[in-house]
């Protein structure tokens, strides 16, 4: 009773403190890297955190003073029984929620019962501000060995809903690269689709003067494509400067502007010459590469829909199997750029295209790439409220990009994979384009041009062999889909080499690790790294932020 009274007790505590700071639960969640539900368990009563390094990082945020923090220790020791105190740190892989609390693996001790607590002398306040201390001076601090018997405390992106359907195909255009490179060399490793942007094929350099074209590095690259077999996505941008004198200069060193040109019958001549030279050699354009950036365009929203419209009217009279999509969308984290959206869909733009394009990437690079959802549920609910519901093209990422430092080689491979994981988990989003191929000077590098893939690009490749000809039918994460909170899993049909659909699923973490049961069935576990493990159903295998396919048979 007593260890019931201290829950109740801490229980309390935490929604006082929540209530006091007046944080909701997911912006505190966000704040101490826990998801939204499992402080709603905390608050409730129904859970007690594990790690007291946690329970410090939540009543911090909420401004706890030095007594409330020893108070809440006093409260967090009786309610566990007496858990390790573990050595506080940022990342959900440290943190784990207390139930339902697996059975303890075979040769280690089992947890002190609850009803015998150790009998340990409440620490004083010395002790508590020595710990707050160390959280916030070393911030990046791990435990020694990531406890793996409960699912980790993670914060779940929001728009990551778990769902099912009858099995579609797994379309290997989904995954894209946009081409760094104007040489005409394509990927060494296998990919789905190419985007040419940053490809010397901008406005300002096919036509560098009224009536005068140049097409040589379109050719080329439309060449090698048609050689790899690959769609080509064709970007509109960065208007010559004869065509817009007096307007602002964008982001570039050939002098291109940021503005529609000054005689839009200038813009229908320049997409008729390229329609007609290309003679259906380009699969799908992209009307302009960022709409709502000014550095990309600073013209109005009126003008852009106008060039939309008279874009597709000509894309379309050339080449009817051509896809068009309609000028992406940046900052999907800010209202502006939700203005924008709704704005042109007012104006009826999106009436003209097949597919929106949006521009889907991190708040910081490394950030988990599933939390992309959060933008393409915002962009659904924006697109709700103007009732369209198109396609979602990812077609880039943010001009600073490269103002990041790279990433670790193994950080960058797995983000890799995942960032297509996530398009396809995503749903509505039927194409994602990874900036960039060819450019060594970016966060995650697929394959500098000239050299060989890096491993974010040989794991990339080996993602789309693992899902040839598959079929997908669903998705979730978490106690959805009765697994650790922190691992994702998508479920596909794949067929095997005498042509019979089997199961698999793509399993990772969000965070952290987890051990989980293969499942009745499974047959091998297969690496990105190429190696395979023969399992049977009473196999377990260690989840980690790697993805890993699981066969069954």
């Amino acid at each position: 009773m007593a260890q019931a009274r201290e829950c109740r007790e801490l229980a309390g505590a935490l929604t006082g403190l929540k209530q006091r700071s007046g944080l909701s639960y997911q912006e505190l969640g966000r704040r101490v890297f826990t998801s939204s539900s499992a402080l709603h368990r905390y608050c409730s009563g129904k859970a007690v955190p594990r790690d007291y390094g946690l329970l410090v990082r939540i009543a911090t945020e909420c401004g706890a003073c030095p007594d409330e923090l020893n108070e809440l220790l006093r409260y967090w020791r009786s309610a566990t029984g007496g858990a390790r105190e573990t050595e506080p740190g940022p990342t959900a892989a440290t943190t784990t929620a207390p139930t339902p609390a697996p059975a303890p693996a075979p040769g280690t001790r089992p947890p002190p019962r609850p009803d015998h607590p150790p009998r340990r002398r409440p620490p004083d306040r010395h002790l508590v501000l020595a710990l707050l201390m160390a959280i916030v001076v070393l911030g990046t601090a791990v435990a020694s060995t990531p406890d793996t018997s409960a699912p980790p405390d993670v914060p779940v992106p929001a728009g990551a809903t778990s769902w099912s359907q009858a099995p579609l195909p797994v379309d290997p255009a989904l995954f894209g690269v946009t081409m760094n490179s104007f040489s005409g060399a394509m990927p060494a490793f296998r990919v789905g689709a190419v985007r040419l942007w940053d490809s010397e094929t901008r406005w300002a350099q096919l036509q560098p003067r009224r009536g005068e074209f140049d097409w040589s590095t379109l050719d080329r690259l439309l060449g090698g494509a048609e050689r790899a077999g690959l769609p080509t996505l064709f970007v509109f941008g960065a208007t010559p400067t004869w065509a817009a004198p007096k307007a602002r200069k964008a982001a570039y060193g050939d002098g291109s502007r940021a503005a529609p040109p000054d005689d839009l019958d200038d813009w229908d001549a320049f997409v008729r010459a390229l329609v007609r030279h290309a003679g259906g050699r380009i699969d799908a354009y992209e009307l302009w590469v960022m709409g709502n950036h000014e550095h990309h365009y600073n013209g109005s929203v009126r003008t852009l829909v106008d060039m939309t419209r008279r874009a597709s009217r000509i894309i379309r009279e050339h080449d009817r199997d051509a896809t068009v999509v309609c000028p992406s969308v940046t900052e999907l984290w800010t209202a502006s750029a939700h203005r924008f959206l709704l704005r042109f869909a007012e104006l009826g733009g999106y009436q003209h295209c097949d597919a929106a394009g949006i521009k889907l990437y991190q708040h910081r690079v490394t950030d988990p790439p599933e939390t992309m959802l959060e933008a393409v549920r915002s962009v659904e609910r924006t697109f709700q409220r103007a009732g369209y519901h198109l396609p979602l093209w990812n077609t880039g990422t943010t001009q600073t990009l490269p103002l990041n430092d790279p990433l670790p080689e193994d950080r960058a491979a797995d983000h890799a994979v995942r960032f297509y994981l996530t398009g396809l988990y995503a749903r509505q989003v039927r194409r994602m384009y990874f900036y960039a191929w060819g450019n060594s000077k970016i966060p995650v590098v697929l394959q500098a041009e000239g050299q060989p893939p890096a491993k974010a690009g040989l794991y990339v490749g080996r993602l789309q062999q693992w899902l040839a000809h598959a079929r997908v039918r669903s998705c979730g994460h978490g106690v959805q889909i009765d697994l650790p909170e922190n691992v994702w899993q998508c479920e596909f049909l794949i067929p095997d080499e005498h042509g019979t659909a089997r199961r698999a699923r793509v399993r990772w973490t969000l965070t952290g690790t987890a051990d989980v049961p293969v499942g009745g069935g499974a047959k091998a576990v297969r690496y990105l790294d190429g190696r395979v493990r023969e399992v049977d159903g009473q196999d377990s295998e260690r989840i980690t932020e790697r993805p890993l396919l699981v066969q069954y048979g």
